[in-house]
């Protein structure tokens, strides 16, 4: 082989690690963008959640001030609030937050089990106040039950748009030739949130009384 020869050779070697070395920085670089949507959405998620976690204990101590309320209902609240609580966050997120749990299917799954029971505990108790006629003109309540239908539908809202991103993410780590760049770059698909029976919804509570309440007993 000439040296021309030998020259082209080499430069075509070159030109084919320029190239490929550009699409990998391209698709790697996709990637990380793809991570940070996800990361951004779950923080929605995370905020919503904070935000109904801190409204409890203004509830329960507004529905404690009614004369002889279930105290079976009150106490299933606050155990699944603090079992909401105990839900170990994986390694490799920031200090007391949840955000490397898109990363850990199995923590991800305690969280969403956590959150679902809590939000089967508000459900019930607010079946209950049907029975307090007091409690259901009680303006400090009226106020709580808003702010808690508000943050129901915002988490209903940002679980959606999470497993959005989160699909979107996976597609783009599971489809070749970018899972090459994924499998080389440390990225692997994001837990989803579901729900006991698989569905994308948060869970129902509801806020409204009257003639739409389930029968609780003579009024």
């Amino acid at each position: 082989m000439g040296r021309l020869g030998l020259l082209g050779c080499l430069g075509a070697l070159v030109l084919v690690l320029l190239i490929g070395g550009g699409w990998y920085v391209g698709v790697r670089n996709h990637l990380v963008e793809l991570d940070q949507q996800v990361q951004a959405q779950w923080a929605q998620v995370e905020n919503d959640y904070q935000r109904r976690f801190d409204l409890i204990p203004n509830l329960v101590r507004t529905v404690q001030g009614a004369a002889n309320f279930e105290k079976s209902t009150l106490e299933a609240v606050i155990n699944a609030r603090s079992r909401v609580g105990q839900v170990q966050a994986p390694a490799g997120g920031p200090p007391g937050t949840q955000s490397n749990l898109p990363n850990d299917p199995n923590a991800m799954a305690q969280f969403a089990g956590a959150q679902e029971n809590l939000s089967g505990a508000l459900s019930r108790l607010l079946v209950v106040v049907e029975r307090y006629p007091d409690l259901k003109s009680n303006q400090n309540f009226l106020e709580l039950q808003s702010q808690l239908e508000g943050t129901e539908n915002r988490i209903a809202v940002e679980r959606r748009r999470y497993n959005e991103v989160a699909q979107t993410f996976n597609s783009a780590v599971l489809k070749f030739p970018a899972n090459i760049v994924a499998n080389m770059s440390g990225f692997k698909p994001k837990a989803y949130f579901k729900g006991a029976a698989g569905s994308q919804n948060a869970p129902e509570v509801n806020f409204n009384f009257g003639t739409t309440a389930p029968a609780t007993g003579t009024r």
